[in-house]
């Protein structure tokens, strides 16, 4: 398990210079900070910051990050999405795995209601790929107009070019903050309206910061400097009073009895290989305090409750295959927890239902259906940790990507699939000579 996060810990270190050294060094020789620089002047001094999607594009030709940092992070004690273009690589401009990562991103955000703030440098689509952005790409649109709606506030920090796309992104935000002789917004660029009017125009004065906040309107704050910039941008989220919505925590925050450095030895990097699921439930809930939901039934699904940083949450955990009573008991235990609003973790580590005629004389269709049927209507906040296996229905079952969770983590082990390796070729394998019978062929 430790070489496939140390495999992991290599991928990620190469998010931070994706563009190069050579387009890093020029960055900072115009006097600017580097995307995740910008996000740590502006957080809360030793808070965390939870990057969403780092690996988003890889094994793509694009670069792993897409391009673009996002996460959660603190400011000013509230709770934001935080989005930071990286100027170094293509300019920042947006390919088709920044859309696909912009659009969940935009989807946890309105879920958890957390204020956006966009720390933008861009020049806009990566033309080249536009049949791939074009369409989809327009949804961001739709997606910041709708947090709006829901009264979630946004802020956009105008760094560098908003160009086209990304000029709306500016128009539509409830706060907007340009830096001076550097932020820039306009629909078409200085050649674009050489061309299309015959008009020879500077950035600055057809789009610049200062025009922007002296003449259109669309900058609400002008900033001196990238740090300034960052200043006012604090000073607006601790006016927006903002608080979240729900209880706070209720029960007594400890540290878990078993470190959670630990937690790199629960599993093994081969997710045939068992484990129990109540060691992870020790080493991540606080002091390790866990009330297990029957305990002597369905003993392959482990449900109970516990606290993490002193929220009440809901575990649900997999310690093998889900028979027809692991089954019952999740969809009881699912049920129980949304009549107390009481949010679920899922930890998946599942190789699917069991199959076979006792299986199916013991119920697992229905008992499987009225798994799947609450998780599907369950109506408190939902968050999967993928520690092992994640296969076939079990994945459904368990709040699989499909059901929306709010969450998903990932294990550098985990392996999601209809059925394992060796089911599949063995399935495959009778299903082909069953059809060459059929046909009087030898095998």
């Amino acid at each position: 398990m430790e070489a496939l996060w140390g495999l992991v810990a290599d991928e990620l270190s190469k998010v931070e210079t994706i563009g190069g050294q050579r387009y890093v060094d020029r960055h900072r020789k115009r006097g600017k900070m580097l995307a995740r620089e910008r996000i740590e002047q502006i957080v809360d001094p030793d808070t965390p910051f939870l990057e969403l999607s780092p690996l988003a594009g890889w094994g793509s030709e694009f670069p792993i990050g897409a391009g673009v940092v996002m996460g959660i992070g603190i400011i000013e004690g509230v709770e934001v999405g935080i989005t930071a273009t990286d100027m170094t690589y293509r300019g920042g401009s947006s390919n088709p795995r920044t859309v696909e990562k912009g659009s969940r991103f935009f989807e946890i955000v309105a879920q958890n209601r957390l204020p956006w703030i966009a720390l933008n440098e861009s020049a806009g689509a990566d033309l080249p790929h536009q049949a791939d952005i074009f369409v989809p790409g327009g949804a961001s649109f739709k997606h910041q107009t709708q947090l709006s709606k829901a009264g979630i506030p946004t802020i956009t920090v105008g760094f560098g070019p908003a160009t086209a796309g990304g000029a709306y992104t500016v128009g539509m935000s409830d706060y907007t903050v340009f830096v001076r002789e550097r932020g820039t917004a306009y629909l078409g660029g200085p050649p674009l309206v050489k061309m299309a009017i015959d008009e020879i125009v500077d950035e600055e004065t057809l789009g610049g910061a200062e025009m922007h906040s002296r003449v259109s309107g669309l900058s609400d704050y002008l900033a001196v400097d990238e740090m300034d910039a960052l200043r006012i941008t604090r000073e607006i989220v601790a006016h927006l009073r903002w608080e979240k919505l729900g209880p706070g925590p209720t029960e007594p925050v400890d540290e878990p009895l078993f470190s959670p450095d630990e937690l790199i030895g629960c599993a093994s990097a081969d997710v045939r290989v068992p484990f129990d699921i109540r060691e992870v439930y020790a080493r991540v809930l606080d002091g390790s305090r866990f009330e297990e939901f029957k305990p002597l039934y369905g003993d392959k699904l482990i449900c109970g409750w516990g606290s993490v940083h002193g929220f009440p949450v809901g575990f649900i955990g997999n310690n093998g295959i889900l028979f027809s009573e692991e089954a019952a008991k999740g969809a009881q235990f699912i049920q129980l927890c949304n009549r107390t609003s009481t949010p679920l973790v899922f930890l998946h580590n599942i190789t699917g239902f069991m199959v076979g005629s006792q299986a199916e004389r013991g119920g697992i269709i229905r008992n499987g259906a009225k798994l799947i049927n609450a998780v599907s209507n369950s109506e408190v906040p939902h968050v999967v940790l993928m520690v092992g296996a994640s296969y076939g229905a079990g994945n459904y079952g368990m709040a699989g990507r499909a059901y929306d969770p709010r969450f998903i983590f990932t294990w550098p082990n985990h392996k999601i699939a209809v059925m394992g390796g060796r089911q599949l070729a063995g399935v495959m394998d009778i299903v082909a000579r069953n059809a060459a019978a059929g046909r009087g062929i030898d095998v």
